[in-house]
């Protein structure tokens, strides 16, 4: 059964310090945890919400304090993420070029960088400052304390449609994050036991090039992810056409799904919540 990301009742527990967060004017706040792990952001006026039909009030409505080494998933538009662990190297996945793609322009640090393909929209180096280590093919490669394995995709022929797209699943002490860049078509067996057991998949899902809504639940109900944070869809910035968010909940069964700046988790699976989620996140610009 797939589930949105709620707000979860008073008993959860949580790892979390609490900052109230007072008046009718609050700025966003968090709220909605499963062992102070996963969480949502959610703008609400009061202190706090209304009860649910049992009588549950959320967690809290307050401002956040992660206890404790957390992961940091950041998503700035198309299919670019920055994934960032303090003390493991920061990952910065297909920058794009905004003059071709649309968004913000970017500006970004990170100590490696993962290309999927060879794409405007995908392979824009130079917005990323530094040295960072470049990956563009299949391999597998342990950087920085981050264990990353890259899978060839799409390249079923040599046509415009099947060129080369490289999945990498980034392993952070147990924690996996697969990121599926611009794959085109439903994986195969072979590839799906390449990748191994994912926790959190950043999912394509607005078609053109890539998958659409149909094609990214059914790749999305054979990697089982706990979590699935879509991307590569349209949007008000987007320059290029491609289904708006709206078809790919419809297709998962849901109606709305509450947007969030940046998604933090404990590395730690078995605080995942166990049914897949749909977490969508904010791609306001939150350049370095």
């Amino acid at each position: 059964m797939l589930q949105a990301a709620s707000l979860m009742p008073r008993t959860a527990r949580t790892q979390f310090e609490e900052e109230n967060v007072n008046g009718m004017n609050s700025p966003p706040v968090i709220c909605g945890f499963y062992d102070g792990n996963y969480q949502t952001h959610v703008t609400l006026p009061n202190m706090w919400s209304t009860p649910d039909n049992l009588g549950n009030h959320p967690v809290f409505i307050g401002i956040i304090k992660p206890v404790g080494d957390c992961m940091k998933i950041t998503w700035y538009g198309h299919s670019c993420f920055k994934l960032e662990e303090r003390d493991q190297a920061t990952v910065v996945t297909d920058p794009y070029d905004a003059g071709s793609i649309g968004y913000a322009p970017l500006s970004l640090s990170a100590d490696i960088v993962t290309i999927s393909h060879d794409s405007p929209g995908h392979n824009h180096l130079k917005v990323v400052h530094g040295t960072p280590f470049k990956i563009n093919g299949p391999g597998e490669y342990e950087i920085g304390k981050v264990f990353i394995t890259g899978v060839q995709t799409n390249q079923k022929n040599r046509s415009k449609e099947h060129t080369r797209n490289i999945l990498y699943v980034f392993d952070y002490d147990g924690l996996t994050v697969a990121h599926l860049g611009n794959i085109n078509r439903i994986p195969d067996q072979a590839e799906i036991e390449a990748l191994g057991r994912v926790h959190i998949a950043l999912v394509p899902v607005g078609g053109g090039t890539s998958l659409n809504a149909s094609k990214a639940s059914e790749v999305i109900s054979l990697l089982e992810p706990n979590l699935v944070i879509p991307m590569h869809y349209g949007t008000p910035a987007c320059k290029i056409s491609l289904q708006p968010i709206q078809k790919f909940l419809k297709e998962m069964g849901l109606s709305k799904v509450e947007t969030t700046s940046y998604f933090k988790t404990k590395k730690k699976p078995n605080l995942l919540p166990k049914e897949t989620h749909v977490v969508v996140l904010d791609y306001s610009m939150k350049n370095d």
